[in-house]
Parts: structure tokens; C-alpha cells; sequence
């Protein structure tokens, strides 16, 4: 069985063949996902959009993340899990930041990822002390959906673009081992890649980073909502499942199903 890359590992991969992730958040996703062959499964906060059906990831907890990581993590996947960090796990004090992360370590996660650039240094650094592996994020950062009045491209400007080289830079020097860059220009995409030493894995970023990451439901057509523009939808599960429900209905209803095959037998005692 094939173990799963270590951060030492997946750093090492920096502008060699790229890292394949994707979100997970039960059994049948790690079990699926480790399967097919990915990198690194995020057990990301996207769950509170597209599991528990909320408009944004802010009313995800850190026990809701450290649940979804143990059903994960039961399937035994050979991919690196990454354990997202919830809003306001991470933004208060340092030591609080460290015992969230523990958790999620403890659920079974081998590193954990949050949001946000030069300001979540000190927490990065806190982490790392703890010898927790850290993932960072930076561009969209969803958990900023307030304050950015929406899901908006970031690195639009020049002076943007500054911002996100020194954030890129700055927790790179704090520690990460990866980072996560999302919805920016496929340039700026291309412009962080090459300024950091440490991996740069896409999610609307541009084909020039050093992976790409997509959510469940959206490369598998599950959910409810448009997918972004960066989203390729490999199959239409919606459709499929829809389907195959109303033939179950009919079957039933029918009295078509269950069949004599489908029946246990009558003991001879009671025939």
C-alpha cells in the first residue's frame, strides 16, 4: 500500500509533475479519491457550502471539519489529508490556533491549511513550533467573502499583485510547505508560482502553477449551485442519481421491486 506524500515530499515537487488535489468529506470520498490516485484530499470548509448547504463557509465549526476529517481518514487513503481551518480558528490567539489545529491532527488529518497572508504569520509560525505542517491560502480566500463584498477575482492591480507576492513570500518564510492560490488572473497565477520556492496549487489561478485543486460536487456535477468558471465538470452525477432514485420509486410503487431475488425465502416451518 502505497503511503501517503509527506509535506517534505509534496514541497518537493515544486515544478516537477503536478499535485493533484481535491475536497473530500466522507468514507466514500477518501476511499474514491484515494483510488483514482490523487496527491492531497482537502477536507475543506467548502463543506458548509456544498454538504451542509449554506451560502459561504463562515457557520462551518472546527468540530464540523475535525467530524468530516475522521470520516475521511477511515477509508485509510493513500493521499495526504489536509485539514481545513474554519473561520475564526485561527484568528484570535496563537496558542487557541494551535489546539484547533491539534484537533484536526487528532481526527486524523497530516496537516492542516488556512487562510490569509502576512497577518497569519505569527499563527503559521505557531503552528510549525508545534511541529503541525501547515498549507497556506491566498487570492480568493473565501473565508473573506465579507469584507470583500462577494466572491470576487483578486489580483486585478498592480498594486494587488504586490500585496500578493509579499504575503506569498511571508508565509513562505514563516513555513508553509504548500500554498493554495485562488481566483486570479492566469498571469498572476504564473507570477506567485515562480516567485516562491514552495509548491502553488490552482483552483482558478491558471495552468502554470505547480498543481490544481477542484471541489467534489463541482468536478462530479453534484451540486446545486453554477460552478465557477474554473470548474471542469467531469461528469453530471445530478442527472445520474436523479435517475436512478426515480426508477427506485417507480420499482417500487410498481411492486416490481423487491423480486424473488431480492427476498429471502420462506423457512420450510412457515411455507
Amino acid at each position: 500500500m502505497t503511503s501517503p506524500l509527506t509535506p517534505p515530499q509534496i514541497r518537493a515537487r515544486k515544478g516537477s509533475t503536478p499535485l493533484v488535489m481535491v475536497t473530500a468529506y466522507d468514507e466514500p470520498g477518501g476511499r474514491l479519491a484515494s483510488a483514482a490516485g490523487v496527491d492531497i484530499i482537502l477536507v475543506g470548509d467548502s463543506v458548509g457550502n456544498v454538504v451542509m448547504g449554506h451560502d459561504n463557509t463562515l457557520r462551518v465549526t472546527v468540530d464540523d471539519i475535525a467530524h468530516h476529517t475522521a470520516a475521511v481518514c477511515s477509508a485509510q487513503p493513500t493521499a495526504h489529508v489536509v485539514g481545513d481551518m474554519p473561520w475564526m480558528s485561527y484568528h484570535v490567539s496563537r496558542e487557541e490556533t494551535v489546539r484547533n489545529a491539534a484537533q484536526l491532527i487528532r481526527a486524523g488529518a497530516h496537516s492542516v491549511k488556512l487562510e490569509g497572508g502576512s497577518v497569519r504569520v505569527p499563527h503559521i509560525e505557531a503552528l510549525i513550533a508545534a511541529e503541525i505542517p501547515v498549507m497556506g491560502h491566498l487570492g480568493l480566500t473565501p473565508q473573506s467573502v465579507l469584507a470583500f463584498g462577494g466572491f470576487k477575482v483578486q489580483g486585478k492591480t498592480k498594486s494587488a499583485v504586490d500585496v500578493l507576492l509579499a504575503d506569498a513570500a511571508a508565509i513562505e518564510a514563516a513555513g508553509v510547505y504548500a500554498l493554495v492560490l485562488e481566483g486570479v488572473p492566469a498571469e498572476v497565477g504564473r507570477l506567485v508560482t515562480e516567485s516562491v520556492g514552495v509548491p502553488v496549487i490552482g483552483i482558478g489561478a491558471g495552468a502554470a502553477t505547480d498543481g490544481q485543486v477542484l471541489v467534489w460536487h463541482d468536478l462530479l456535477g453534484l451540486g446545486s449551485r453554477t460552478p465557477p468558471k474554473f470548474v471542469r465538470q467531469y461528469v453530471d452525477l445530478n442527472n445520474v442519481i436523479s435517475d436512478a432514485l426515480t426508477r427506485f420509486a417507480s420499482d417500487v410503487r410498481s411492486r416490481s421491486f423487491p423480486s424473488d431475488g431480492e427476498t429471502y425465502s420462506t423457512p420450510t416451518e412457515l411455507a
